[in-house]
């Protein structure tokens, strides 16, 4: 079976912004699976999709919406590095 889009593909949008010389954001296909998984539960709260939901009997699950999210660059999945220096910015 195959995925579409593969992890790499999503791995290679994700670390796009990534200069030359820097850890990636995500290294691994479980990082990806968690950001994406953490995003269908906030679409799945309510949070609103950020990708056009097809109406009707076969509408777009969470995981797919997440998934078409991060494809098409409409979230960002932050390190943990960044999120550490925006908690601290607010403190």
């Amino acid at each position: 079976m195959m995925l579409h889009p593969s992890y790499t593909d999503l791995m290679n949008v994700v670390n796009s912004d990534v200069e030359e010389g820097e850890a990636p954001v995500v290294a691994s296909r479980y990082s990806i699976v968690m950001a994406t998984a953490r995003r269908a539960k906030q679409i799945i709260a309510g949070s609103p999709a950020l990708v056009l939901e097809r109406q009707g009997r076969f509408s777009k699950k969470p995981l797919s919406m997440a998934v078409e999210e991060l494809e098409k660059g409409r979230v960002r999945i932050l390190s943990e590095d960044a999120v550490s220096e925006d908690i601290q910015a607010e403190v």
